[in-house]
């Protein structure tokens, strides 16, 4: 039986601050694509964590724009390019604390890491790389994995079978709402950190964080009994 507790990461808005170039990325598309202007970081906020078609329908929608599919394809692709593009020009730090909890828990004995996220593996392993995020030692499961999106515990139910733990014995850390409800979902704990939106729009959460640097090993282990009681 494995006794082993389980450590998950998502990319976008956990690892580094992405969701501001995600935002910039998409903004810049809506208008040399659609002639959309007046698009701000804000509108994309109920597609955070659900995939690049999710992301830029949110928006959209808030604008009154019912995109078709040809659209959507076309300005997701358009997304990622632009994106890549950016981060190429200007490439991103990891967040605090992230990479000393990730350290950690690679040379505990006690622990099995993986990176779980709705990207593409192209989008998101730039995204490592800039952030100097040592993924080929972990599970790395992404949005070419997988046929449902968030809010959907596919991605993060994919990730505890690939490191052999049980959901139960998971902790999830997340950044938006829909992925803590993907986390909780699929029977995990989650820590949510505010990256990317409010405590308050976080608290389904088991807990609630403002940087990893307020989180130990020990922290995760207490929090996984504690949820599984």
């Amino acid at each position: 039986m494995n006794l082993n507790y389980g450590l998950i990461f998502d990319v976008d808005g956990v690892i580094a601050d992405t969701e501001a170039v995600n935002a910039r990325a998409s903004i810049q598309v809506f208008a040399d694509l659609f002639g959309l202007t007046g698009v701000r970081r804000d509108d994309f906020e109920a597609g955070l964590g659900r995939g690049a078609e999710a992301y830029m329908r949110a928006a959209a929608e808030q604008h009154g724009f019912e995109m078709t599919a040809v659209q959507v394809a076309a300005a997701t692709a358009a997304r990622q390019d632009t994106f890549l593009k950016m981060l190429a020009a200007d490439p991103l730090p990891a967040f605090p604390g992230v990479l000393e909890l990730m350290a950690a828990a690679l040379a505990s004995d006690d622990f099995l890491v993986a990176i779980a996220t709705s990207s593409t593996r192209l989008k998101s392993e730039v995204v490592l790389k800039s952030a100097s995020v040592p993924y080929q030692q972990m599970v790395y499961v992404n949005g070419d994995d997988v046929t449902r999106k968030k809010p959907d515990p596919e991605l993060f139910l994919i990730a505890a079978r690939r490191i052999s733990t049980p959901p139960v014995r998971c902790v999830v850390i997340e950044d938006a709402p829909n992925g803590v409800q993907a986390a909780k979902a699929a029977g995990c704990t989650c820590i949510a950190i505010t990256n990317s939106t409010t405590a308050a729009k976080l608290s389904q959460a088991d807990l609630v964080v403002d940087d990893l640097f307020q989180v130990s090993l020990q922290d995760l282990i207490d929090l996984i009994n504690w949820s599984a009681v």
